[in-house]
């Protein structure tokens, strides 16, 4: 895990120290307050992260830590004078004390496809205050902005994936881009609150707030900057697209936005491939570039357009050749290639005068399939002359499964420990990594790890492309909203085809059409505070959104799934095991925030938005827990210029059937690969639940013994004999499960196991210089 680290306005600017110091405690006066400064700044100065690298240094540092790559952390500098903005690569320390109110500092860490040119003229725009440009180039990073001595400014992007989080610390503000360092700074506990409330309503910010697993440590929401001015913060929005998401009748129209969504796709693929470094770093050997080729079309668009792009020599620190100049005879460098982001960079280099006698073979793209049983494995896509892709098929073995942690060989991970993890199945889940949140990705981290081990040191992956693309159902109360209630009818039609084949002609001709536009209607219609009061009532009835229906062999249909998403507010699939003094906990959240204004958005521009930042926290933690070392992942449907593309697609046009299909074949035939099959992206989404349930069954035992004495019950989270029992169900084969189950039992496997594994971590492990404070994992209030 890599993460960036620091504070601003500490006690370091000569105010009193307050809150948790690194130096003991003693009565104040006013002889004894310069004493106490200077026992402060020397206690500050011994505080620092664990195998960090320093950016700056100073009243305000700030660190980098993890497995950086040089190209990844870029710095400019603009000072006072007509001196030019002197810009670097790598982790080049800076001492701000010597810095004066003219000076100004951006930095830049992450895959960023700006070029130098780009950065100092967005630093030099940045001076005025305008900050939104900065998060509009190729890529996915975090955006550090210091202006003068006391502003420091930082970005998050616009789907989550790169948060930011800070707490108060020292009179200042401490910052960090991960929310478990700054938990061990201030030695926060977990807080049992904020986990209810991403079990009971994950998608709800009314319930979840702007917080963290962690007492006292808060979360900047996408889109927003953090302003840190004279050590207070201040939350602003910086982009306010999420109002404006939903096109309006005679805008921009379709054509173009596909457009801009082309150039985009294209931008973000072309540019982590040609700027892939040649020495990707530590860890084992594997190949430059690495693609998923999934069965689903996100995957294989990014596999096909990253296939089409030559393997270029790359950033790393290999020499740069050089060429002989007409009229001196010396060599003289040849000018760096460009990376894809610019301009008119799409035309590649001349080659060398002179090539050299034995061309080296072209490095293939490594593309990594996870057979299932029932399904045959993709084709890889085929280009005309020599290949540029190596297709990877791996069987889907029983290491694959959902929950293999809990009973994989730890031989096969290390050897020497595998005596004392064989018999306590527990002891091997806590071996696991340590995540900064939990989630969902948890039970599947070990499978997930598998396949990217086979991967390439720069892996794309498709995460994303469903939220970005896709037309949320919320988004038909927009379209009635705006008078267009004609262009319900597609969507609608295909909901009532699939309800008749699955459930029978009176449901889908009659009962499947009434219930949608009827749902549609009220949301576009009602109001934000009665949908939250209905929420609450819902959580504490645990009424689920989808009621089971008492009819022998009745199934769960398409139009009652889409029924329940048009809403405000959804409860979580795993609200229903969760405690009555929990779901009141959440459902008096619900209710104070009725009590707010409204907001901007649009209700489905709303519930859009917020799936695809849930979905972002799931896919950082899968980052996190399946990232193999030195390997990078790469999901260019998070960035910001998509995703600011996507928000010109029309409403309609997202609604229609096959939409995210039809869009990525445009994007492929704008890329100049039109010989696509007539049925690609046709196929049915597999079914994932038999996987789950097989995994649950070969897992049975190690759940059990999890449950036993689960943290959660400790806390008062969870029913506890309700959860086995729903255990105990999802591993028989014939027992049936309400819609949500398995997503849910997921959701709670996965705080436990990550409970477990924040207990037993070791004080400290992010810092040094700090003293040692007794403190549990768990609050120490619980619910009532």
């Amino acid at each position: 895990m890599r993460w960036l680290t620091g504070w601003s306005g500490s006690v370091s600017h000569a105010r009193p120290p307050v809150g948790r110091l690194p130096v003991p405690r003693r009565e104040p006066s006013a002889a004894a307050a310069p004493v106490l400064v200077q026992e402060a700044l020397a206690a500050l100065a011994a505080v620092r992260p664990l195998a960090a690298t320093p950016l700056w240094t100073g009243p305000d540092p700030l660190w980098a830590v993890g497995d950086w790559r040089p190209e990844e952390i870029r710095q400019v500098v603009v000072r006072p004078g007509h001196a030019p903005p002197a810009v670097t690569t790598g982790p080049v320390t800076a001492d701000l004390g010597e810095d004066t109110e003219g000076v100004t500092r951006l930095l830049v860490l992450g895959h960023c496809g700006a070029a130098d040119e780009e950065l100092a003229a967005g630093l030099a725009i940045a001076r005025g205050g305008a900050v939104r440009h900065l998060t509009n180039w190729p890529g996915s990073y975090t955006v550090v902005l210091r202006i003068g001595t006391r502003n420091t400014l930082l970005l998050s992007d616009l789907a989550g994936l790169r948060p930011v989080f800070h707490t108060p610390w020292c009179g200042g503000t401490a910052y960090a881009t991960a929310a478990l360092p700054l938990a061990d700074l201030v030695g926060a506990p977990v807080d049992t609150g904020h986990l209810a409330a991403t079990l009971a309503c994950p998608e709800s910010p009314e319930a979840v707030g702007d917080g963290t697993p962690y007492q006292g440590v808060r979360r900047v929401p996408p889109g927003h900057t953090l302003a840190i001015r004279s050590g207070q913060s201040h939350l602003t929005a910086y982009d306010d697209g999420g109002a404006t998401g939903s096109t309006p009748p005679g805008g921009s129209g379709e054509a173009p936005a596909v457009r801009e969504l082309t150039r985009s796709l294209l931008e973000a693929v072309r540019f982590r491939i040609r700027s892939a470094p040649t020495a990707p770093g530590p860890g084992p050997r594997r190949p430059r570039i690495g693609a998923d080729l999934s069965y689903g079309t996100a995957s294989t668009a990014l596999a096909v357009l990253a296939a089409a792009v030559p393997i270029g020599s790359g950033s790393g620190p290999a020499a740069a050749p050089a060429r002989l100049d007409a009229d001196a005879d010396e060599l003289l460098p040849v000018p760096p290639r460009r990376t894809g982001a610019t301009k008119g960079s799409w035309a590649r280099p001349a080659p060398l005068a002179e090539p050299p006698a034995a061309a080296a073979e072209p490095e293939q793209l490594a593309a990594v399939t996870v057979c299932e049983p029932s399904r045959t494995a993709p084709e890889a896509p085929r280009e005309v002359g020599r290949p540029r892709l190596r297709h990877t098929v791996l069987d889907a073995g029983p290491d694959t499964l959902p929950y293999a942690d809990l009973t994989a060989d730890p031989s096969a991970a290390d050897p020497l420990a595998a005596g004392s993890l064989a018999s306590d199945p527990l002891a091997r889940a806590l071996a696991g990594p340590l995540t900064d949140e939990p989630g969902r990705a948890l039970v599947i981290a070990h499978g997930t790890a598998a396949r990217l081990s086979a991967g390439g040191a720069d892996h794309l992956t498709g995460h994303g492309a469903r939220q970005v693309l896709d037309g949320h159902p919320a988004r038909l109360a927009d379209l009635i909203r705006q008078g267009r209630p004609r262009e319900l009818l597609p969507p609608v039609a295909v909901l009532a085809g699939v309800d008749r084949a699955l459930a029978g002609t009176l449901t889908g001709a009659v009962r499947t059409p009434v219930t949608v536009l009827r749902a549609a209607r009220r949301l576009a219609r009602g109001g934000y505070a009665e949908a939250l009061e209905d929420a609450a009532v819902q959580l504490t009835a645990r009424r689920g959104p989808i009621r089971p229906s008492t009819r022998p062999g009745a199934r769960f249909t398409a139009g009652a799934s889409s029924v329940a998403d048009l809403t405000w507010c959804v409860p979580g699939p795993a609200a229903r095991w969760l405690s009555d003094d929990a779901l009141s906990e959440v459902a008096l959240r619900l209710r104070l925030a009725a009590r707010g204004p409204a907001p901007e958005e649009p209700p489905g521009v709303r519930r859009a938005t917020l799936a695809l930042h849930h979905h972002a926290r799931g896919y950082r933690t899968l980052v996190h827990a399946a990232e193999q070392h030195g390997q990078r992942l790469h999901a260019p449907f998070f960035d910001n210029r998509v995703i600011r593309a996507a928000r010109l697609l029309p409403a309609d046009l997202r609604l229609q059937p096959g939409a995210r299909h039809a869009l990525l074949r445009a994007v492929l035939a704008g890329a100049g690969r039109a010989d696509l099959p007539v049925d690609w992206g046709r196929a049915q989404r597999p079914d994932r639940s038999e996987a789950a349930r097989a995994g649950l069954r070969r897992a049975a035992d190690p759940l059990a013994e999890l449950f036993r004495e689960p943290l959660l019950a400790e806390a008062g989270l969870i029913d506890l004999p309700a959860v086995r029992g729903a255990l105990r169900r999802a591993a028989d084969p014939y027992a049936d499960l309400p819609p949500g189950a398995l997503d849910g039992l997921a959701d709670l496997v996965a705080v436990e196991l990550w409970l477990r594994r924040f207990e037993a971590r070791r004080h400290g492990s992010c810092w040094t210089g700090l003293p040692l404070p007794q403190r549990r994992a768990l609050a120490v209030t619980r619910f009532p």
